[in-house]
């Protein structure tokens, strides 16, 4: 299988409290003479590592991140820490411009430490809140989103997504990489600034974990792979499938639990986003940045969003069964209409639908549709 040919290059620097910050670049390397400016701010001391508790009912982990009520919380502009540092204002970039740049987070759930813990699993359970939080910038502009900065940035952000899965798995203690993005203060968004994160977790997630429990069952019952398997299911049925590449699908599933959701897969088996070459990556960025265009051409105002990698974790007794793929979810089920986590969802985890996966993918399809109309007549 052919490799990446354009494996990134970032260029690493250290914030005034000992965070790292790794600069990315379009094309893959620095420009002739960039060098890391230094963070010039006094910083307090970072936090200490949070804590693990075992909820011993659900037989999940939750992370007491308390020094996370202190964080930023929706600045104005003039304020943001993730545009770049000006004579007035220093931020969390010390560059004066940047194409992409990820930094660890000052108020992570978790980290700053990275160890192996060993520790009884039963009830009353505690352990440090192990592992590692980024942001990862996806550009100085701040009012842009990831669809606004185009194909050329999105693949620049993959290389992103894609370096950092390498080096957070190679941490001591770490058992699963997540990138993700949320995107709108109706998701619960704190930065209005284009942006998403990293979080490499101690444990694998619950998700993570049923995720792996079925695709397990389903080739055991089979013989078959789970994810291959959906993918044949949608693409027979045909009604979902929003477009479909040389390299990926994109569909909205047949039994979703949102009003928007919509899943961007691979063809072929991959563990996580390193595994993919470089025209598997290149069609991923037209892909990606096509499917954001068009989820924030439903409505006139831009429509809030989750969007998140699923990757293999680490260890785990059936890795083998894990599918790289993209979930994005949006609560928005009408222009002016949310739909919230009540007693249901909330409280039993039993999801009702407002909207029919097959309206969804039809709205969706006009909205590409009307997009691509207004490309050609410009």
């Amino acid at each position: 299988m052919e490799q990446n040919p354009n494996p990134s290059h970032p260029v690493r620097a250290e914030l005034a409290d000992g965070r790292e910050l790794l600069y990315f670049f379009d094309g893959g390397h620095a420009p002739a003479g960039f060098l890391a400016p230094p963070d010039t701010r006094e910083l307090p001391a970072r936090p200490a590592t949070s804590q693990l508790r075992y909820d011993a009912l659900s037989g999940e982990w939750i992370s007491f991140a308390a020094h996370r009520q202190t964080r930023t919380h929706l600045p104005v502009a003039s304020e943001c820490p993730l545009c770049p540092t000006r004579p007035e204002m220093a931020s969390e970039i010390p560059a004066d411009a940047y194409d992409v740049v990820v930094f660890e987070n000052r108020f992570p759930s978790f980290g700053p430490e990275q160890h192996s813990v060993d520790s009884p699993v039963e009830l009353g359970a505690a352990r440090p809140s192990h592992g590692r939080c980024e942001v990862i910038s996806f550009g100085p502009g701040h009012t842009d989103s990831l669809a606004s900065l185009g194909i050329r940035r999105i693949r620049t952000v993959i290389e992103a997504w894609a370096h950092r899965t390498r080096e957070l798995g190679r941490l001591e203690g770490v058992e699963q990489v997540f990138p993700f993005e949320n995107r709108g203060a109706d998701i619960g968004v704190t930065l209005h600034h284009p942006h998403g994160q990293l979080y490499a977790y101690p444990y694998v997630t619950p998700r993570t974990e049923n995720h792996l429990a079925r695709a397990a069952a389903h080739q055991t019952r089979t013989g078959r792979n789970l994810m291959a398997d959906v993918l044949d299911f949608e693409v027979a049925d045909g009604r979902r499938i929003l477009e479909r590449g040389t390299h990926f699908t994109t569909f909205v599933p047949y039994a979703s639990r949102m009003p928007i959701e919509v899943h961007l897969v691979p063809h072929r088996q991959v563990a996580d986003l390193g595994e993919l070459t470089g025209p598997e990556r290149d069609e991923l960025a037209s892909m990606y940045h096509r499917l954001l265009s068009t989820v924030d051409a439903l409505y006139p105002t831009p429509t809030p969003y989750i969007a998140g990698w699923f990757q293999a974790p680490k260890y785990h007794e059936h890795r083998g069964e894990a599918w790289l793929h993209l979930q994005l979810t949006s609560p928005r089920r009408a222009e002016n209409k949310l739909k919230y986590l009540a007693g249901s969802e909330a409280a039993m985890g039993a999801f009702i639908g407002d909207v029919t996966p097959e309206d969804t993918a039809e709205s969706l399809r006009e909205a590409a549709a009307r997009l691509e109309s207004h490309a050609h007549a410009l």
